[in-house]
């Protein structure tokens, strides 16, 4: 039997560890009861180890594990890269999926399975780029640390910023990072164009809690805790923020007009935004701040009015706003309602330029010549957000090409989760000209 060229290798490779990852269930509930991370830590380190790499895996909490290894380049003076994922997943109700969510099934060339998207692919292409590069003994230009953290599904209190805490020696060097949520492709004006992310909003988890006076549920209450909550939830939750541009949308949407002909209109942003596809949701998100109710709690019995009621609210906020809409949703709120923060984390913004923007855009030109390339703004957030906290600049780039008709964005925390076995094996080689190069 012919021998497997590296190239084969790689293809096979990032499937297997893709799928193995997969049917690893780390389910993050938010709330410390989810499987924990340690199985796939474990995972993981064997095969950092098995190339011949050190590993260093750590406990936050019982089961809730991160690895990480570094690689030695030609110059360590060089800034250190951080490449990182995380090896967490939301939760996923079997009854809604059309495939088992844990079963990493490959069907009409996808992968299917929970995290096919959010981020065990780009776990896989790290890994499998990783040990290509260890198995031939090839050097990178500079150290290269790669990171593989627990819990960012649930702010990261448990994975990256835990590491970046405790254990910032590992981090040593680094100034520069690259992780998930960028560098995919979409259609916009009929030429392919990869988003690289550039920017992120920040994040604040606020908890609203009602008082008012406890009683019979046959009495007349006017000092209702549950009627208070539900008025400050509609508020706050229909409340239209209005269109702001940073200048990384702004950047984008030029791109997107000179790709297109459609100029931006603040008073119709969806003139633009059809002409994006399902990247549209995702970008439409980044023009303004958004205040959206997650969590209703109150009462324990049909008859007793409570004294108290608590919502939970996701903002997600534009650069420089954190404070800004934290009081805006006070006001909102009203008399007898406090508000108050239950996690929150700070907003990126790093430019669309230097030579880790211009290496990246070279790689995916090496594999797509003639592709654009534009900056955009990350609804979400990621681990990016901890390791800033040292210094390290960061950018969303999981490079893959996407056919036009899959709904990659709508997949995020969505039902079906799949990824093309095709997209896996460009993003490997892209992946892999960065850090041979970079």
């Amino acid at each position: 039997m012919a021998e497997l060229s590296s190239n084969q290798i790689a293809s096979e490779e990032v499937i297997r560890i893709c799928r193995d990852l997969i049917r690893i269930d780390t389910s993050n509930y938010g709330d410390g009861t989810g499987p924990g991370e340690r199985q796939a830590a474990e995972y993981t380190a064997g095969l950092i180890e098995e190339v011949g790499l050190a590993s260093t895996v750590f406990d936050s909490a019982p089961g809730r594990t991160s690895v990480l290894t570094r690689m030695q380049g030609k110059d360590s003076t060089k800034g250190a890269l951080v490449v990182h994922g995380h090896l967490d997943v939301v939760p996923a109700q079997k009854e809604d999926w059309s495939v088992d969510p844990f079963g990493a099934e490959e069907k009409d060339g996808l992968i299917w399975g929970r995290g096919a998207v959010d981020m065990k692919d780009m776990d896989a292409m790290i890994l499998t780029v990783m040990r290509s590069m260890a198995r031939e003994g090839r050097v990178p230009e500079r150290d290269l640390i790669f990171a593989f953290f627990a819990d960012e599904e649930a702010g990261g209190t448990y994975g990256s910023h835990w590491a970046v805490q405790n254990r910032p020696e590992l981090f040593e060097g680094a100034t520069e990072a690259i992780s998930e949520v960028g560098g995919y492709s979409t259609e916009i004006g009929g030429r392919r164009t990869y988003l690289l992310q550039t920017a992120e909003k920040g994040l604040s988890w606020l908890r609203l809690v009602a008082h008012g006076r406890a009683g019979h549920g046959s009495q007349i209450n006017t000092d209702n805790a549950v009627t208070r909550l539900a008025a400050a939830v509609t508020r706050i939750g229909q409340y239209e923020w209005p269109i702001e541009l940073t200048k990384t949308t702004q950047q984008f949407l030029d791109g997107v007009t000179e790709l297109t002909g459609v100029e931006f209109d603040p008073d119709n942003p969806e003139l633009i935004l059809k002409e994006l596809g399902t990247v549209a949701r995702f970008v439409g998100a980044t023009l303004q701040n958004t205040t959206n109710p997650t969590v209703l709690r109150s009462g324990y019995k049909h008859n007793v009015i409570p004294g108290s009621a608590e919502a939970l609210i996701d903002a997600r906020t534009l650069p420089g706003q954190q404070e800004q809409v934290l009081e805006i949703v006070r006001e909102l709120a009203g008399e007898g309602v406090d508000v108050s923060y239950s996690h929150r984390d700070v907003d990126l913004e790093v430019p669309f330029s230097g030579n880790l923007v211009d290496s990246m855009i070279d790689a995916l030109h090496a594999e797509d010549p003639g592709a654009k390339v534009l900056p955009y703004t990350l609804s979400g957030g990621t681990d990016n957000k901890a390791l800033s906290r040292l210094g390290i600049t960061g950018y969303g780039f999981a490079p893959l090409q996407l056919p036009n008709d899959l709904d990659f964005a709508g997949m995020f925390h969505g039902v079906d989760e799949r990824v093309p076995a095709a997209s896996l094996h460009f993003g490997i080689r892209v992946l892999d000209r960065l850090l041979s190069n970079y």
